[in-house]
């Protein structure tokens, strides 16, 4: 009984092979959508180019989808190319939200997907708002929340892939600490990536950053050791641990970088290349996210697999 609840729940079974791919390919289109989304949002903040376009949701007066071509020049051409991104990225939500709806048999997703297109509602209300009542806290949730919605993305993708509608396989030997560990670093990721946009939108709290910088660090390391140590036959999990690392790396360069010619006077050469390194270090906290949570995903879902086959085999075994 508690196997066949297990095949239904999860979309395992026969019936797996004859469900639409429509879900999956909206899924990982949408991730693909939003993660540029998130680098043209970064270059708006990085040139001041937020309130370049006065009202919403119109631009100018125009319906923004009509607003002409011409006149997209300077700050108002990053401004009007977010809006139109983030539209496209809202209009593919909606898509995916309804796929999940009539051909997604597992409930959860369905509302997950629900829930995808809440997010993405509010963080078009969040950004409309930010231009008309002209408010800096409302930019760095709308930027705490983007985040968030990538990651939500990624989950979705990951979710939808053949993969997870498939039996996880053997159990991890210490899936527990593994799960706890994966799980915290991803967490502190997604807090470092909070403190970094109130630094970016207020130039506040670098100490706080730092520190998280440096505990992000600590985390992944001790993630890729263990990783590397007990998990060598999973490339499941070594390969995003693998890229998890490399992503740190340059994030620490850019970093590193982003400090001295935005803080200090010591590398004049590249102040000008200001605004790209301090993007390109928001999107790779947004991959490192991503990395870290497919590594948590994982590790989660063969841990509950394990807890639920001994929880089987003993109910087994007491109705002997």
């Amino acid at each position: 009984m508690f196997e066949a609840r297990s095949q239904k729940d999860d979309g395992v079974g026969l019936g797996s092979s004859l469900m639409s791919p429509w879900p999956h390919r909206l899924a990982v289109l949408l991730a693909g959508a939003t993660f540029p989304l998130l680098f043209i949002g970064g270059l708006v903040t990085s040139l001041g180019a937020g309130l370049a376009v006065p009202d919403w949701p119109t631009t100018f007066g125009y319906n923004m989808f009509l607003y002409p071509w011409s006149k997209m020049i300077g700050g108002i051409f990053y401004e009007h190319s977010h809006r139109l991104v983030a539209s496209t990225v809202g209009l593919l939500t909606i898509a995916l939200t309804l796929s999940f709806w009539f051909q997604e048999k597992r409930q959860w997703l369905r509302w997950l997907g629900v829930v995808a297109l809440a997010l993405v509602i509010l963080q078009g209300v969040l950004g409309g708002l930010r231009v008309v009542l002209v408010q800096q806290t409302l930019a760095m949730i709308h930027a705490c929340l983007a985040q968030a919605f990538f990651a939500l993305t990624v989950s979705l993708a990951l979710f939808t892939s053949a993969e997870w509608r498939t039996a996880p396989g053997r159990a991890i030997g210490d899936g527990g600490r593994l799960k706890r560990l994966a799980m915290i670093t991803t967490g502190l990721i997604y807090l470092q990536i909070i403190f970094g946009a109130l630094l970016r939108h207020s130039g506040t709290r670098l100490d706080a950053h730092l520190i998280l910088a440096a505990l992000v660090a600590i985390h992944v390391a001790l993630l890729l050791l263990r990783l590397s140590r007990s998990h060598r036959d999973r490339p499941g999990l070594l390969r995003p641990g693998y890229i998890l690392a490399a992503l740190l790396l340059v994030q620490l360069l850019l970093g590193g970088l982003s400090y001295l010619t935005k803080f200090t006077a010591m590398l004049p050469g590249l102040n000008g290349a200001v605004v790209l390194l301090t993007t390109t270090h928001l999107i790779t906290g947004a991959l490192m996210l991503a990395a870290s949570l497919i590594v948590a995903l994982r590790t989660s879902r063969s841990s509950i697999a394990t807890e639920s086959a001994e929880l089987a085999a003993l109910t087994e075994q007491y109705s002997l």
